[in-house]
Parts: C-alpha cells; structure tokens; sequence
C-alpha cells in the first residue's frame, strides 16, 4: 500500500469506530463524503484491501496506442535517428502530423539506443550578465568551423552575428574558413540591411586584434579593427568563450539542428547553403528570438562619407622611394610619373587592395598610376592556428599534381625514342 492509502485505513478505521463523521473524514483526506461513503463501503467488505487501487499495474488509460508508438519509432528510425529528441519531436509533428510529446520521443529513443541520458556535469559557476536592453547595442560575432556537410563535403566554416539583447541571429553566412574576407562580408551583410551597430563583442582572434607582444610594424590594429574604428563600432575582447555564451550557445544549437537541415534537403556546397541560410535563420529567430527590455533601436545609420566598399579593404601605408617604387607582398610596383608626382620621393602613399586582388594606391586621396615592376621570391609566411589545416591541405594539394610515367612524351628528349 501506498502511503496515501495508509493515511485512509487510518481515518476509515476510526470511521467505522464511530469516533469521527463522514464530514470531518472528508476534510482530514481532502476529499468528497461521497467517495468517503464509496470507500468505507468497500473497507467493509474487503478490508484493507478494498480501498488498494484497482487500475495499479495496469497501463494508465490516457496511454498512446501500440500502433502510435510504432509508428513514431519507425520514423525515428528511418529518417531521425541521430537527431536530438526535441528536434525529431518538431520534425514527426511538422513533417508527419504526429503530435507526440517530447518526454514521449526521448524515451522511446532512449529504449533503442538511439538516444543516451546524459549526465549532468558538475561545471564552473560564471557571473551572470545581464542582456543589453536595445537591439543593436552589442552585437556578437564568431565562427563555427565545423563538419556542416557531414562527410558529402570539406569541413568549412559558418560566421555568425548575434544581437545580445534579443538572441537573434542577425546575419550569417558559410565560408571555407574563418579569415578576413568572410568577417568583412558579414558586417557588410549587417550594415547594410541593419545599420551600424554600436559596439562588437567577439574573441581574440588575430582578425580582430594583434596578438603579438611588441609588435613594430603596422598601425597597432587589425585591417579589422581600422574598419571598425572608420564605423565608429566600438570592439569588445571576450577573455572566455563562456563570457560570449549567447552566440557559443548559438553554434552549439546550429551544429546540432542546421546539419540535420542541411542532411535533409541534401545540400552539400557553400553556395547553396548560403541560398539556404536565411530561410533558416528566419524561421530560427520565429523560435528563439526574445524580447529586448526597450523598444527603441541602437542601430545608427551609414554615413555619406563612410563608404562600405572602400572601408572593407586592406588598406597598409608604404613609402615611395627615390625612384618613385614600393613594395607590396613580395612584389616591387613603380609608379608613373607625372607632373605631381614627380614631387612624392619619400612621400607616404596608401595602398588598397580589395577581395580580388585589385591593388589602387592614393596619395590623399589622389589615385596615382603605377605598374608592376618585379615579384621577389617569397621564403616563407605566417599562418593563423586557426587557418593552419587549410594551409596544409593547399600544400598537400599542390604536391599531389600529375606526375607523368617515364613512357610520357613529357620525358622524351629530343631524337631519342623511347622503348617499346
């Protein structure tokens, strides 16, 4: 017996003593003098045994059916067996109208294996921060490098912007790696369809800032942060990934329920997961999304003269020799002269380069003519760890070229025949 039916032997038994009412038994068990004449009925003629209940060890009547069960068991396993119980709860009620529970899909996942409790972990208590109150007052930026394609393509990258009022993803888009480029395309993406946020929250990435103590050359920041400071966006240096945990919390969802997406619609390349990418998102913001604590907007507009296309290039100052040339990555440029410049001998001079490679040099703001004169040969360069594989799968790439048979024409010289 149950404790709660014990408590009920107790008050029938006093009950059929005569030493209480109907009333006052109701009142100590809470319940009606109906189900209280039921019950003392039923302890009369059974005993204690009467009042046990009948529907123990029998299935509860609001129970799903067999078939229901495997059914939903059937499509777990044949299309969502590796997903998360709550994503293949959304998936069998949104692509299948089986409108099951979510404890439901997690234990029928765990009884074949398709799914493993998880035990929690004793983990280290971080300060709790408060959200910004206004959409666009901090924004959070980071890559995920990560299998998206499973193994139907190369691991790449997805570069995220993350509001912290509002957890909403606001701009997004998938690249071979995490590099300059990529993050000059995001916050243009963002600028253009949002305006310029007020400050930048993101890691210590060497994009973002120089991480080499007593660094010489250069202006003391990243071609990142020049652009930055031209937008007047402030930037924020995160000591942790937990102290960025909107958007580490953001990936970790993605890497879970965007492969899965990306699985079902069979897309396997960047390009058309960039194509896809903001119908997820949108329909990911319609679920996650918050509520921000104010109404009003942080987000400022362009100004005339901040020019997005100009401000999103490697700008780096050179200085013109006697001769009017100077270099740039290994390659010697001169310029022509002219009636201005020939007066520039040791003048500082601003070279742009944009994503293709097209190099412009100005002299404030003067674009001078130049061609290029000669390209030394390179010994060696400096790779980010982050971007390190890469390197090394380019290198590999590059030594596995064809190498012709010694029976080539390649290898024949000149009059000598080659053996039959």
């Amino acid at each position: 017996m149950s404790i709660k039916e014990l408590d009920r032997l107790k008050i029938l038994d006093q009950l059929e003593k005569k030493l209480i009412k109907q009333g006052q038994a109701a009142d100590f068990l809470g319940i009606s003098t109906r189900q209280i004449r039921r019950l003392i009925k039923a302890y009369k003629a059974h005993g204690a045994i009467g009042i046990i209940s009948k529907k123990r060890g029998k299935p509860g009547n609001r129970q799903l059916p067999k078939s229901i069960k495997d059914l939903a068991l059937n499509l777990i396993e044949a299309n969502y067996a590796d997903f998360g119980p709550s994503l293949a709860q959304e998936k069998l009620s949104k692509l299948h109208d089986l409108r099951i529970s979510v404890s439901l899909v997690r234990g029928l996942m765990i009884s074949k294996g398709f799914w493993k409790e998880r035990k929690k972990k004793k983990e280290n208590i971080h300060q709790l921060r408060e959200r910004r109150d206004k959409e666009g007052e901090l924004v959070h930026i980071d890559a995920s490098p990560h299998a998206w394609f499973e193994d139907r393509s190369p691991k790449c990258a997805l570069l995220l912007a993350v509001d912290d009022a509002t957890s909403k993803i606001m701009s997004g888009h998938f690249a071979s790696s995490e590099a300059l480029w990529p993050y000059f395309e995001l916050i243009h993406s963002y600028i253009s369809k949002y305006g310029r946020m007020t400050a930048i929250y993101c890691d210590k990435h060497s994009v973002f800032r120089i991480n080499r103590e007593g660094a010489l050359s250069g202006e003391g920041i990243t071609q990142f942060g020049r652009g930055m400071k031209e937008l007047d966006i402030k930037m924020i240096f995160a000591n942790s990934p937990q102290a960025k945990g909107r958007i580490e919390r953001a990936n970790r969802t993605l890497q879970d329920r965007l492969v899965k997406e990306l699985r079902l619609r069979d897309i396997s390349t960047i390009e058309e997961a960039n194509a896809f990418l903001p119908e997820f998102i949108e329909e990911y913001n319609q679920q996650f999304a918050v509520i921000p604590k104010s109404s009003s907007n942080a987000h400022r507009p362009l100004l005339k003269e901040q020019n997005l296309d100009l401000i999103f290039t490697i700008q780096t100052l050179r200085t013109l020799s006697k001769n009017l040339t100077f270099q740039y990555k290994n390659t010697i440029y001169q310029v022509i002269p002219d009636k201005r410049s020939l007066n520039l001998r040791k003048a500082k001079i601003l070279v742009k380069e944009n994503k293709e490679g097209a190099v412009e040099v100005l002299y404030k703001e003067y674009a001078l003519e130049f061609v290029r004169y000669q390209e030394q040969a390179k010994q060696g360069s400096e790779v980010d760890a982050k971007n390190l594989n890469q390197a090394i799968d380019q290198l590999t790439t590059m030594k596995t070229r064809y190498k012709p048979t010694y029976h080539h024409p390649w290898k024949r010289s000149p009059g000598r025949k080659m053996p039959h």
